[in-house]
């Protein structure tokens, strides 16, 4: 996919090993049907997205929602990396791709995690935009896990 007028933003470690050449997979997300079907089913490919030098990614998605904004906005795409060990893989402080049971519903959502203060069972979701007030959850509902490496934002509608 190339891109005429576009930014790319990396959120990556020095530790990160880059790779070269790569092919990220760009996802119908709506077409999924929520992240943890995304995770266990390769269909509802988009198209793909070719960085070079970017650190190995599983996929990537449209976001929607302002909750990351200013840093990321509705339409940006996300490439990330699956967590596979939700419970040990947290790299705390760091912009993750998650589904979480949050008030009896199934969410996804782009968030900061954070070490919550009620205890080791939580964590706390961080939004960018101050509009948008952390909360904390148990550990055990969050479904589906992706650690954010990087986004594309679109300038330009033609």
């Amino acid at each position: 996919m190339l891109l005429k007028e576009n930014k790319l933003q990396e959120y990556t470690k020095p530790s990160d090993k880059r790779v070269e050449e790569q092919e990220i997979p760009l996802y119908d997300f709506e077409a999924a049907a929520g992240l943890t079907k995304l995770f266990s089913n390769s269909e509802n490919i988009l198209d793909f997205i070719r960085v070079p030098n970017l650190p190995r990614c599983d996929g990537a998605v449209h976001i929607s929602g302002d909750s990351m904004y200013p840093l990321l906005k509705s339409g940006d795409i996300v490439m990330y990396k699956q967590v596979q060990d939700i419970a040990n893989g947290i790299l705390w402080g760091e912009m993750y791709l998650l589904s979480a049971e949050i008030g009896g519903d199934l969410l996804t959502l782009v968030k900061y995690i954070q070490k919550s203060d009620e205890g080791n069972e939580y964590v706390k979701l961080v939004s960018q935009n101050q509009h948008h007030s952390p909360i904390d959850i148990p550990l055990k509902n969050i479904r589906a896990l992706a650690y954010i490496k990087a986004s594309i934002r679109i300038n330009s509608m033609a």
